[in-house]
């Protein structure tokens, strides 16, 4: 069943602004088909200008747009507004209940989350909010039972569909049988781990993952996660390993691959391609299981670093 009125003309608002994180910019021009080429060069983030300037002619979600924005920052607000081409702006977030068929929460704050979607949840609009859902026991707690609701809401990282990632996928047979599973990313375990964490996770079934050990710091984390199957995962996730951003190995008792995912855009495109979807037929791309083992696994981690590296059980959370 639609979660939209008209599944061929869906408005959707994008509420919300953190410092380093330009996915607004990015996100709303993926959505509209095109931006204002002087404007987002000002964005802050030449990546995000260089990239959507690259993939300008495969811009556009068919039958879907950005209409209304509201940012912390109201001058960010403006600026979306211009770059992004998004026409409305709005003096609050709670402006957009009547005026919009869904809303996007692009920030990677997973604590701040729940009060951002709360009025959203409760209005019933259907959301997409940014990785990680949560990070925090009982944020996650009340995000379940919004679910058994049947309130509609998913979240989820882009490397979940990442190309790079899924050509290993479709030739993991050559390794043998799978032993050990590691993946980088830079920035934090809060904010950033789950991008490794849902990267990989197709890699292995589902319901599965038992424990968490963080034996790093805040800066620099090393988390070990056992699953039920026997692969051991090593995450390492540190602040300025830009250099292995979203590296990945794995290695069997036959053979080794590598791979390193570098397409954001399409990795985006696909992303918000399934929120879409999502809306039109109320079908989730993926069981909302697979996000909250998700979050408790970062959960596990975070408690596993900061009770000094004691393994965590996902049944604890």
């Amino acid at each position: 069943m639609s979660l939209v009125k008209d599944p061929n003309d869906i408005n959707i608002a994008m509420l919300g602004w953190v410092d380093e994180n330009h996915h607004p910019y990015s996100w709303s021009a993926i959505f509209n088909g095109d931006f204002d080429d002087q404007e987002m060069a000002q964005c802050g983030c030449p990546g995000v200008h260089e990239y959507l300037t690259a993939n300008r002619d495969a811009l556009g979600i068919a039958g879907a747009r950005i209409t209304h924005v509201w940012a912390d920052d109201p001058q960010r607000a403006e600026h979306l507004s211009r770059s992004s081409l998004i026409p409305h702006v709005v003096e609050t977030p709670q402006d957009v209940i009547g005026q919009v068929d869904a809303v996007l929460i692009p920030t990677d704050k997973g604590h701040e989350h729940l009060e951002r979607a709360r009025p959203f949840i409760e209005a019933g609009l259907p959301l997409f909010i940014d990785k990680p859902l949560t990070d925090r026991q009982d944020h996650l707690a009340q995000f379940v039972r919004w679910h058994d609701e049947g309130k509609p809401f998913m979240s989820c990282s882009g490397l979940r569909y990442s190309e790079d990632f899924e050509a290993c996928r479709a030739r993991v047979g050559e390794v043998g049988d799978l032993r050990v599973i590691t993946a980088a990313i830079c920035k934090s375990w809060d904010s950033y781990g789950i991008h490794v964490a849902e990267g990989v996770y197709p890699f292995l079934e589902p319901g599965g993952w038992l424990s968490a050990t963080n034996t790093g710091t805040k800066a620099a984390n090393i988390v070990h996660a056992r699953h039920a199957s026997g692969v051991d995962v090593v995450f390492t996730v540190v602040h300025d390993l830009d250099v292995a951003n979203g590296a990945l190995n794995l290695m069997g008792n036959g053979g080794w691959l590598t791979a390193q995912h570098k397409i954001n855009f399409r990795s985006f495109k696909i992303l918000f391609e399934k929120f879409a979807h999502y809306l039109r037929t109320g079908e989730p791309p993926f069981p909302f299981e697979h996000t909250v083992e998700l979050i408790k696994l970062i959960i596990a981690g975070i408690r596993s670093r900061e009770e000094g590296g004691r393994t965590v059980k996902l049944s604890e959370i």
